[in-house]
């Protein structure tokens, strides 16, 4: 799948958030963690990482401990080991949203349990591996820039 919207470093002009999504590397000895999106979700039969909206009143740090449990079953238990990596303005052809990116290296490999009603697999794969992957929107160009790929 080709990264067809439109990721920004700074606001762009006339940009109206829709809400704002949280994401995290969720890394195991240089692979990271991507979820199999279920065929009937939005963005079905696409691969990416742990994510999802922050709910009202939620810190983005609340949001992101709240979504890796959810989708994957991984507790974290020393919220500062989760590294904020910044924030992305992402356009989409019929809204705005701000997608925050989060960086967790894990010296152990969890055990990940996903919820079949939102993802039917997993994987392990190495950052350059996951390009090659039919990843959900603008998630290649995510993994790009954090990990400073071509």
């Amino acid at each position: 799948m080709t990264d067809r919207n439109m990721i920004f470093f700074s606001k762009p002009k006339n940009f109206k958030s829709k809400f704002d999504v949280v994401s995290c590397f969720l890394e195991y000895e240089g692979k990271i963690l991507l979820l199999h999106r279920q065929d009937h979700k939005p963005q079905g039969d696409t691969w990416g990482v742990p994510a999802g909206k922050i709910d009202a009143g939620e810190t983005r740090l609340k949001a992101i401990v709240r979504e890796l449990k959810e989708e994957t079953a991984h507790l974290v238990t020393e919220e500062k080991s989760l590294l904020y990596s910044g924030k992305i303005y992402v356009r989409f052809p019929t809204y705005d949203f701000v997608y925050h990116t989060f960086h967790l290296p894990v010296k152990h490999e969890p055990k990940i349990v996903i919820n079949p009603e939102e993802h039917k697999g997993f994987d392990w794969v190495s950052p350059a591996a996951a390009l090659e992957m039919d990843l959900m929107p603008d998630t290649g160009n995510c993994i790009k820039l954090f990990y400073k790929l071509p």
